[in-house]
């Protein structure tokens, strides 16, 4: 066997175990968000309990919005982030009391869902879009590892 024949299984060997690392990665951290918490209820029981009570509410624009917004995770990762920000939003809708799902609720639901470094990105939509962000600011001020865990005692702030 040659040098380079070597070499290659050496770095397929080194591919595989990687892939398969970062694919364990992923499937532990769904398996960690199954477990049930103190209430009984893991997050993604959370996550269908409040995309079931607000499914109706939602408007054909509402998910085209959203769907802009979501546009930038790569797609293998798209319907965990969709998934995960669309509930977020429909907590924050229930909490109002609204009718219907609406942009600022979109807004406010996507900042509380998705970390800090994602922010840039919604700044950039926005202003595409005109929308101010000023009413919005309290909320990107407030990074996500200090905010979801609490978010409803901020929010009433």
């Amino acid at each position: 066997m040659s040098v380079i024949g070597d070499y290659f299984i050496i770095f397929w060997g080194f591919l595989l175990i990687g892939l398969m690392a970062i694919g364990g990665f992923f499937m532990f951290r769904k398996f960690l968000k199954q477990l049930p918490k103190e209430d009984g209820k893991s997050d993604m029981d959370w996550e269908r309990y409040y995309i079931d009570r607000t499914k109706h509410m939602w408007g054909e624009e509402e998910k085209l919005f959203l769907e802009e917004l979501v546009s930038p995770v790569p797609e293998l990762f798209r319907d965990v982030a969709r998934q995960k920000i669309a509930s977020k939003i429909g907590e924050v809708a229930l909490q109002k009391d609204q009718e219907k799902i609406s942009q600022e609720t979109i807004i406010q639901g996507y900042i509380i869902a998705t970390p800090k470094r994602d922010h840039k990105f919604l700044r950039k939509k926005l202003k595409q879009k005109e929308i101010d962000v000023t009413p919005y600011e309290p909320y990107f001020e407030l990074s996500q590892a200090n905010y979801a865990a609490n978010w409803r005692e901020n929010y009433k702030k």
